[in-house]
């Protein structure tokens, strides 16, 4: 790969996000060995989702990557959601209701499926796109750790026992220096962004409010 600055795009960095997303996924399926309807159908932390929405995001997740994954293997540059968000929504939406069963087998198969692409994909494909929602680019490189970021932060998101505070140190090490990267574009407000800048360079006594755009 081409020397830049950008800490995804070494190999080193491929492998260990997709050597972690397959122990977080390894973590969150052991978790779901028994389930049943009454889980699914539970209200997760995220507001207006269920367990089921969450599990059934995560499964077309996996999807989106292996379309993009499979597309840049092609020369193609995919949209991440073929119907964009709009489809994303419909998937997410009707795929919640299914039986506990189907839900979690589902998400199996396509966790299965994503493992897959990770291992077929020729060392050309990180040195190429896919396409968020947005119409922006969204490089291959970077998928690995996106995946391992959906795995471990919506397994948390689920509330059934496993919480922000079990996150591996291996995890938290990797990803805060890249959550920390997007900050300034998740706080829209100057003056907060000036406030929280001035906490950092320790010249407040507390961390500022800031109010974030979504991850």
């Amino acid at each position: 790969m081409p020397v830049t600055d950008d800490p995804l795009a070494t190999s080193e960095a491929v492998t260990r996000g997709i050597a972690g997303c397959r122990e977080a996924t390894g973590r969150l399926l052991a978790a779901l060995e028994v389930v049943d309807y009454s889980v699914v159908a539970r209200a997760s932390l995220l507001p207006g989702w269920s367990v089921g929405h969450v599990l059934t995001h995560l499964a077309r997740n996996a999807d989106s990557f292996v379309r993009i994954l499979n597309g840049a293997a092609a020369g193609e540059e995919l949209a991440q959601y073929e119907g964009g968000a709009p489809g994303r929504e419909q998937d997410i939406e009707q795929g919640s209701g299914r039986a506990a069963a189907a839900i979690v087998d589902d998400l199996r198969a396509s966790a299965a499926s994503l493992d897959e692409a990770w291992d077929r994909a020729p060392a050309v494909v990180w040195e190429r796109n896919g396409r968020h929602m947005d119409g922006l680019p969204f490089p291959c490189r970077s998928l690995p750790a996106s995946r391992w970021r959906e795995v471990e932060v919506h397994h948390a998101d689920l509330g059934l026992g496993y919480r922000f505070s079990d996150w591996p140190e291996d995890f938290v090490n990797y990803d805060l220096p890249l959550a920390l990267d997007r900050l300034p574009t998740r706080i829209a407000d100057h003056a907060q962004r000036a406030a929280f800048l001035a906490w950092i360079y320790g010249r407040t006594g507390q961390a500022p409010e800031v109010e974030l755009r979504p991850f």
